[in-house]
């Protein structure tokens, strides 16, 4: 990552994809039944639970890597025809969001309460399901000879992240999963609408089918990086930077890439980590300590890092082979280095 230079910030690439996105965003929200409408402003962040404005927060990646891509392979002038993927890809976000969150119980997101929490079960769920019943209809209405191609590759998308869902739910109840299955399951969960996001994107600049899958794959690595990083993050990172207690992934048996990887290395620590992992008393601080010395002993951080390193190259690989310009390389490379050092 370091052999081209990066001039342009990433914060400042998501700050301009979302002055870019907010006309269309802001209006398929307000088109939204009321209620709904506001749930749905609740949960994105431009709102509170009464209505009030809130100084807004999100990142934007994914519709951010939609303009970026889009821009790498028509240029300046393909930045307009990538709005409608990136308000859409953003909805999907959002809908997964809003379901993960009833499925997982989860009180908090953002920062504050989850909207199930606040407004109730159904109301939550039907917002998502119109949020991403209108990013299908964004992008069947665009008008561009591309929306039924684009359209289906966000059908695929949604199938294949509804797929890795799936999957994680019923890893929960599986006492061994192997890190084929996992990788799996982060491909789908994690990867998907990332790797949609950037395929999307391409086809809207006119990309061909050999160019948008090339597209697709370099999403795919950065969606593997990414729940790979928040794994390290899960287990290793630094409290104050995380939200999280130390370990907090480790305390709550949370079968990520590093730990999977460490049981199934088959060694000492591998096996007292999964006697560890196969009891049902919740972990004191004192085995929380020990299990994570056993996924280190075990090598599953060596392996995440050297998995990162992997992937990181392999997305690159993927922007010299379809020729990107230069500029457009390194706003690419600088969203990669902000998701692999988001925890700093």
């Amino acid at each position: 990552m370091n052999s081209i230079s990066i001039h342009r910030d990433a914060l400042e690439m998501m700050a301009e994809a979302r002055e870019l996105i907010s006309p269309l965003h802001r209006s398929t929200i307000a088109a939204l039944p009321q209620e709904t409408g506001h749930i749905a402003g609740y949960h994105i962040g431009w709102w509170d639970a009464n209505g009030r404005q809130c100084k807004e927060t999100g990142k934007y990646v994914r519709p951010t890597l939609a303009i970026a891509c889009a821009r790498a392979i028509g240029g300046e002038t393909a930045v307009e025809s990538a709005i409608p993927a990136a308000v859409a890809v953003e909805l999907v976000h959002d809908f997964s969001l809003l379901h993960d969150d009833v499925m997982d119980k989860g009180l908090v997101r953002r920062h504050r309460a989850t909207a199930w929490s606040l407004f109730g079960t159904p109301k939550a769920v039907l917002t998502g399901d119109l949020l991403v019943a209108n990013a299908y209809r964004l992008l069947a209405s665009s008008g561009r000879d591309t929306s039924g191609r684009s359209v289906g590759i966000l059908a695929q998308t949604v199938l294949d992240l509804c797929v890795g869902q799936a999957m994680d739910l019923a890893f929960e109840n599986r006492a061994e999963v192997t890190l084929a299955e996992t990788k799996a399951m982060v491909t789908g969960k994690t990867g998907a609408l990332i790797a949609g996001a950037c395929e999307l994107g391409a086809v809207a600049a006119g990309a061909g089918a050999d160019v948008a899958a090339v597209m697709r794959a370099f999403g795919g690595h950065l969606g593997m990086l990414f729940q790979l990083v928040d794994d390290i993050l899960g287990v290793w990172g630094d409290p104050s930077v995380t939200g999280k207690p130390v370990g907090a992934d480790v305390a709550s048996r949370k079968k990520s890439l590093p730990v999977v990887a460490a049981l199934e290395a088959g060694t000492d620590a591998s096996r007292s980590l999964s006697t560890l992992y196969s009891s049902a008393a919740p972990l004191t601080s004192e085995e929380v300590t020990d299990a994570t010395q056993w996924i280190e002993e075990a090598g599953g951080r060596e392996w995440a890092e050297a998995e990162s390193t992997r992937l990181c190259q392999a997305a690159q690989e993927c922007l010299e082979q379809v020729g990107a310009d230069v500029r457009a390389v390194n706003d690419l490379l600088s969203l990669m280095r902000f998701l692999v050092e988001r925890k700093a």
